[in-house]
């Protein structure tokens, strides 16, 4: 049978609790062998469940799980990482200008639907598809955000940080395609920081000193903590700081 003819079930799931982590991430990251993608850690079951257990995303966060769930005959095949939003934070291609300019001709921005993986700028497939199911799959998910979007009279559906192709898939359905820039640094076999500076030109490289040099005089030591030096108190900080 055409896939194009198959019927399939769309649902939202408050918790990603609810959905079986072998399920989700056979749609997730299933093994590269075969063809099939290479593994994400960011759109692991296990990932996402952690951002819920520890309080990142939930009530009172603004990113309220609305995770999207595609079932034929019962086998979940697609699976994508949607949310209600109340604001535009921890996203990283930030659309503030869009929610002022809705806002002043009288619309209702928030809240937004938003397909992404919480504060975690990294590029990778977010609709989430079952070996063997692409075309369905990707179909029924768009498709599924775009309805939810309406029936609910939200202002808008962003996907953030996915592939090319999803958002060239996108783009044929109607959606708007937004490019954006980012910024890598690079090792270029730099020998230390020396040979690193040494690439720059005199301006640069006199005020990267000059900023080092001020760092390293703020009177204070930095230490740094790694695995279960780690704790709450720390994380509470780091959360104050972003």
């Amino acid at each position: 049978m055409d896939q194009a003819e198959t019927r399939v079930e769309i649902e939202i799931v408050p918790a990603l609790l609810q959905i079986d982590a072998a399920e989700w991430d056979a749609c997730a990251c299933p093994e590269a062998e075969g063809g099939g993608p290479t593994r994400d850690p960011f759109t692991t079951h296990r990932f996402l469940s952690a951002l819920e257990d520890s309080g990142s995303v939930g009530p009172g966060t603004g990113w309220q799980p609305q995770y999207l769930a595609v079932r034929r005959e019962g086998t979940l095949i697609a699976c994508a990482p949607l949310y209600a939003k109340g604001h535009s934070q921890g996203e990283y291609v930030f659309d503030h200008s869009w929610a002022h300019a809705y806002e002043r001709a009288g619309g209702r921005y928030y809240p937004k639907l938003q397909i992404a993986v919480p504060f975690t700028p990294a590029t990778g497939r977010r609709f989430l598809v079952r070996p063997g199911f692409e075309a369905l799959g990707q179909a029924a998910l768009l498709q599924g955000a775009v309805q939810v979007a309406s029936d609910n009279r939200l202002s808008s559906l962003h996907v953030t940080f996915c592939t090319g192709e999803e958002a060239e898939q996108g783009r044929e359905i109607g959606l708007m395609h937004r490019v954006t820039q980012q910024f890598h640094w690079l090792n270029r076999d730099y020998a230390d920081f020396d040979a690193f500076l040494a690439s720059l030109n005199a301006r640069k490289r006199k005020t990267i000193r000059k900023e080092r040099a001020r760092a390293q005089g703020f009177g204070g030591t930095i230490r740094a903590l790694t695995g279960d030096e780690l704790r709450p108190a720390h994380w509470d900080a780091f959360w104050e700081f972003y």
